[in-house]
């Protein structure tokens, strides 16, 4: 299987917005934009939610025969590693191995010098097409590296083989991640993982490093543009000469996390696609979630009752939720509206509040953040939660399509496209409902 130039994480907490997402890769498509879908969820979703990685097969499948969607699709078993990767072999064709705790780790000595011995001759000058200054690094620096990731690519090397012992050599889509650790790896320390992961014999299809700055969960980007703009193209040059020293696949692509709704650093990253004719799998983090929570708001009535009902019952419970998320979430508590005043919300209040329009002077990204990570009070609502996403689907739909459409898509890839067609008359007629 063959992951597309293009592509897309899309996260779907519930499970409900799958033709509401694929909508927008429709639009995308008619306006020459041809992006990959990939439903993606996670053993810690699936945990909280009740759900299992058949209910996102079903999903995909269905959102692709509703709307005739004749392009590639895959269904992500997202940061697995060997003890959660079992549950998701018969439903999925993407598996992210996320081995971002065994950093730090030292491999065996043994391996370390094994590693250094067979790469040690980059040492020196490395010199990278389209980096225009010389990377310079010793054999010392090659054994730090070593020392700091080796043992986290063998581990991807063991969950890689396991899945392939189960569904078969070139069955599945395979993508490494390292984006949770302490430290931005720099584009020597990609070089150099990028080796280990040659030796290991993976696949791998994308490669999801951590960047500098913050990318916090359902808001914009906190950190120097620029610094990023640099780092970003400089990995994509050490992807593509990676994959000519190394023999990787020739389609190997960054994968940026959590990258819903950084809209600050989507024009370098167009730029920098451009310039380098490069691809991206760009993984999207319950920003669907957020416009199903802003289509009820909008509704009124039960609606908003049920979305102020999540936000009071997510601040009385602010510690337990926000302790998984505390690396991906900034929220200052002083700015959280009391439960009390939303109460005395109207729907557009709320709805201003939650929506990410940062020229805006009512949104307010800590509301904003509280309920991206309080979605497990929804999911203790159960059938009642799912049965008002039912009841106001022609609400929700629309703000879940004009939004990966609108604010991801096009500021991501759409000056990618050889074509340009008019947006087709269901998008203007679907925005206009917002």
């Amino acid at each position: 299987m063959k992951l597309g130039k293009y592509s897309i994480g899309v996260g779907d907490r519930f499970g409900q917005q799958g033709k509401a997402q694929l909508d927008a890769m429709c639009w995308a498509a008619g306006r020459g934009i041809h992006i990959t879908p990939v439903w993606n969820k996670s053993y810690r979703e699936h945990s909280i939610v009740k759900t299992s990685p058949d209910d996102v097969r079903v999903e995909a499948d269905a959102a692709v025969q509703a709307l005739e969607w004749d392009g590639p699709y895959f269904v992500d078993a997202d940061h697995v590693g060997l003890q959660t990767v079992d549950a998701f072999i018969s439903a999925s064709d993407f598996f992210t191995l996320d081995v971002a705790d065994f950093t730090n780790n030292p491999a065996s000595g043994s391996d370390i010098d094994a590693f250094v011995r067979k790469h040690g001759h980059h040492a020196g000058r490395l010199a990278v097409p389209g980096i225009d200054e010389d990377l310079t690094l010793s054999e010392a620096d090659i054994r730090a590296i070593a020392g700091k990731y080796l043992l986290a690519v063998q581990e991807a090397g063991r969950i890689y083989r396991h899945i392939e012992s189960l569904k078969g050599k070139g069955h599945f889509v395979t993508e490494v991640s390292m984006d949770e650790t302490d430290q931005p790896q720099g584009p020597v320390e990609l070089f150099f993982i990028l080796a280990a992961i040659a030796d290991q014999g993976i696949p791998a299809q994308t490669i999801a490093p951590k960047f500098t700055g913050r990318f916090n969960k359902g808001v914009d980007y906190v950190g120097d543009v620029a610094q990023f703009s640099r780092e970003f193209e400089r990995d994509l040059c050490v992807i593509q000469h990676a994959v000519e020293v190394f023999d990787l696949p020739e389609n190997l692509k960054l994968s940026v996390h959590s990258g819903s709704d950084k809209f600050s650093i989507y024009g370098p990253i167009q730029k920098a696609l451009a310039k380098h004719n490069a691809g991206l799998h760009l993984k999207t983090a319950g920003t669907t979630w957020l416009e199903e929570m802003t289509g009820l708001a909008a509704a009124g009535g039960e609606g908003l009752a049920m979305a102020k009902e999540v936000y009071s019952r997510a601040f009385a419970r602010y510690d337990e939720l926000a302790g998984p998320y505390s690396t991906v979430i900034d929220i200052d508590r002083a700015k959280l509206p009391a439960p009390d005043a939303v109460d005395k919300c109207s729907s557009e209040d709320f709805v201003l509040a939650l929506r990410h329009d940062l020229s805006c002077d009512r949104y307010n990204k800590h509301f904003r953040q509280l309920l991206h990570i309080g979605y497990k009070v929804a999911a203790e609502m159960g059938a009642r939660y799912i049965a008002a996403l039912n009841r106001f689907e022609e609400l929700i739909a629309p703000n879940v399509t004009v939004n990966l459409f609108r604010r991801h898509l096009v500021p991501v890839f759409g000056g990618l496209s050889p074509r340009r067609a008019p947006s087709v008359e269901k998008e203007s007629s679907l925005q206009h409902t917002l």
